[in-house]
């Protein structure tokens, strides 16, 4: 009965939403994770350097405003592809910065801050801005994190999935499709109700789990979630604790300690880029199953590893694809072993 509820009130709120959603009153001028950014029009043309954003953009029915997309983790989702394909990949991974500015971009969508930031791998926000080309971080990578300690950032705060919702909205205002990002939200908040919902009668008090998204190299510390990022509120929703207590977005902890910890379940993520040997679901399979530490855990000897696309364990949409799933393999299993 609870669900319904939650169900009839987010549909409610659409409605209502929908029928006083106004156009974008242009100049718009809004703050994002420290710079002003001012729009006379929505953009024409658009570069995106993060799949998040690039596929965030695709659900808003924007396809035909990217002009470019780089950084890539999986393959597109099967209902973007036919018009993924029709635009120019810059760069598997990191593009150049003349590739960005070569597509005469009004607008430069952007996932994360390491590629454009103070220490961009691209550039910095200020050079893109010099030339009076707008950047929008998404807020998941900014606020309430510095991306200056760690490898991949430290979370200063947990990470609020209001962030993801701030990214859709403030999107759609730019393009002018403000109901857009209305109805999208509600369906990202209605799925997110109904996976929290569906593991309600499963007793999680003293489960637990580590995400494993990639390793340097197999013979070296892997790289798991931190305990205030993004997969850890994947697994706090669901009522699963995280074993690793590290602020870092992705830090490195030793198979020793992480088999100390005995984790319930082994999350791992798949991906189609290959820049880590690790990258790869099926060597860390084999690796779990094969090394005399971690082929002991409880997880791997009750085959309890549940691999989700590297892309659902980040701040995106399919994020909420990610948790439907791990509530679905969370269900299957049978947890007296």
């Amino acid at each position: 009965m609870l669900l319904h509820r939650v169900v009839a009130l987010i549909t409610g709120w659409v409605l209502c939403s929908q029928a006083f959603a106004t156009s974008t009153h242009y100049p718009l001028t809004l703050k994002n994770c420290g710079s002003t950014l001012t729009f006379q029009h929505a953009p024409t043309r658009t570069v995106t350097i993060g799949q998040a954003g690039t596929e965030m953009l695709y659900a808003l029915g924007l396809g035909d405003k990217v002009t470019g997309t780089s950084l890539w983790f999986n393959e597109v989702l099967g209902q973007y592809k036919t018009q993924n394909d029709r635009i120019e990949r810059l760069a598997d991974n990191e593009p150049s910065f003349e590739a960005v500015i070569g597509k005469r971009p009004e607008l430069v969508a952007v996932e994360l801050e390491w590629m454009v930031g103070p220490q961009g791998a691209v550039g910095t926000r200020e050079q893109f801005h010099e030339l009076n080309i707008p950047t929008y971080l998404l807020p998941s990578d900014c606020e309430a994190k510095d991306n200056l300690v760690g490898a991949d950032g430290t979370r200063l705060q947990p990470f609020r999935i209001d962030s993801i919702y701030k990214s859709v909205s403030q999107l759609a205002e730019i393009f002018d499709v403000p109901e857009r990002g209305h109805q999208l939200n509600a369906e990202l908040k209605a799925g997110l109700a109904r996976s929290v919902a569906s593991v309600q009668k499963k007793d999680l008090r003293h489960t637990s789990a580590l995400v494993w998204f990639s390793s340097a190299d197999m013979g070296l510390d892997p790289y798991v979630a931190g305990h205030k990022g993004i997969a850890d509120f994947m697994l706090k929703s669901l009522g699963v604790r995280n074993v690793v207590q590290s602020d870092e977005e992705w830090p490195t902890v030793g198979w020793e300690t992480i088999a100390k910890a005995n984790p319930t379940f082994l999350v791992i993520a798949r991906m189609d880029r290959r820049r880590f040997s690790a990258d790869d679901y099926q060597k860390k399979l084999a690796f779990l199953r094969s090394d005399p530490v971690t082929r002991n855990m409880d997880a791997v000897k009750n085959d309890r590893i549940i691999i989700l696309d590297a892309l659902a364990l980040q701040a995106s949409v399919r994020m909420f694809d990610g948790v439907e799933q791990l509530a679905n393999a969370i269900n299957g299993y049978d947890l007296s072993k």
